[in-house]
């Protein structure tokens, strides 16, 4: 990468002693690890591929470049259809680059029925940045994954973090109802709304303002935007008089308007992404890193156990317990108990 990478690049060599000395390591992770943090696009995207294809090479080379990771910003994008997320994604692409700092996204795209690979319509309205050396974008398939992230995206988050992407934008599917799984991969969740886009307490259903650190109000042009905001506003203002309680309370997030086709109100949504990102680094983030570290562990956990009950002995008495749960001779939570038993255990 460019200038605005320099400062990663400039521990390359801290880097691959780090690399050499870590365990699981093969020659091709740490040949592939070593040239992706060294600026090398089509390592890095060789990277990606194999962490999107959860292979062995994948799993070598996190194993080395994860601790090198934690020094970027990770902003998901989220929002119903025709929010506009992929014209916003653009555009704060160009604002970052306008101020000198390298950005990379992960662009969450719905799976081809066919081929189960990516639609990259993402890919193609970023395009005027395809020869920017401080610019990367993946395109990734949901592969039917709910939450409207793909399995990996954390992992191939973490790949451009180490990589030395100073920001890392996630954008989702664009379902617009489940995609709440975005708030725990990124430290800062920006929902866009689009003007007079209906009842605006689906939002509120969909749990979207929920999760929200930023909310946009996107199409900034259109007539309804300003109302849409003051609505939005008005809902997310804490209740007078609230009652202290231990349950978690709702996020207080800031509310903007954007006009992402024309570039207005992005410079203001980049200073507050910033402000956050500050914020982030107090008590409050360290819970929200914590909360994305277990949700990792245990992903990875139930991806190996998945693997074990699929192979060897375990696949025989995984069959053996399906049939009888199917037939109603055992309950479910027997069959789980026995497999996971078999599965810990040295002798199956």
């Amino acid at each position: 990468m460019g200038e605005a990478a320099t400062p990663r690049a400039t521990e390359a060599t801290e880097a691959t002693a780090a690399i050499a000395t870590t365990g699981a390591a093969t020659p091709r992770a740490t040949e592939l690890a070593e040239a992706a943090i060294a600026g090398d696009r089509l390592a890095l995207a060789r990277l990606l591929t194999a962490v999107e294809d959860r292979s062995a090479l994948a799993e070598a080379a996190m194993r080395q470049l994860y601790p090198m990771a934690g020094r970027a910003h990770l902003v998901g994008i989220t929002g119903p259809p025709g929010s506009g997320k992929s014209t916003l994604v653009a555009a704060l692409i160009g604002e970052v680059r306008s101020v000198g700092r390298s950005v990379a996204v992960v662009a969450v795209d719905p799976s081809s029925p066919i081929t189960g690979g990516a639609l990259l319509g993402d890919r193609v309205r970023m395009q005027a940045y395809a020869g920017d050396r401080d610019v990367f974008i993946r395109s990734m398939a949901s592969r039917g994954h709910a939450g409207g992230l793909a399995a990996t995206t954390t992992a191939a988050a973490a790949v451009l973090d180490a990589a030395g992407f100073d920001l890392v934008l996630i954008e989702t599917v664009g379902t617009g109802q489940s995609e709440v799984e975005v708030a725990a991969a990124a430290d800062t969740t920006v929902v866009l709304e689009a003007p007079e886009m209906g009842d605006e307490v689906q939002a509120i259903k969909a749990g979207l303002l929920e999760v929200a650190d930023l909310v946009v109000v996107n199409k900034g042009d259109r007539p309804g935007a300003a109302r849409t905001a003051a609505q939005l506003r008005a809902m997310l203002v804490p209740s007078v008089g609230r009652v202290a309680t231990e349950r978690p309370q709702p996020k207080r997030p800031e509310v903007m308007i954007t006009t992402a086709s024309t570039g207005e109100g992005v410079p203001e949504l980049l200073v507050a992404l910033d402000r956050h990102r500050a914020a982030g680094r107090d008590e409050a983030g360290t819970g929200v890193r914590r909360s994305r570290a277990s949700a990792q562990i245990e992903s990875i956990v139930a991806d190996k156990l998945g693997a074990r009950l699929r192979a060897g002995e375990l696949a025989s008495l995984h069959g053996r317990l399906v049939g009888e749960v199917a037939d109603h001779r055992l309950d479910p939570y027997t069959a789980a108990d026995r497999l996971l038993e078999a599965a810990t255990s040295d002798a199956p």
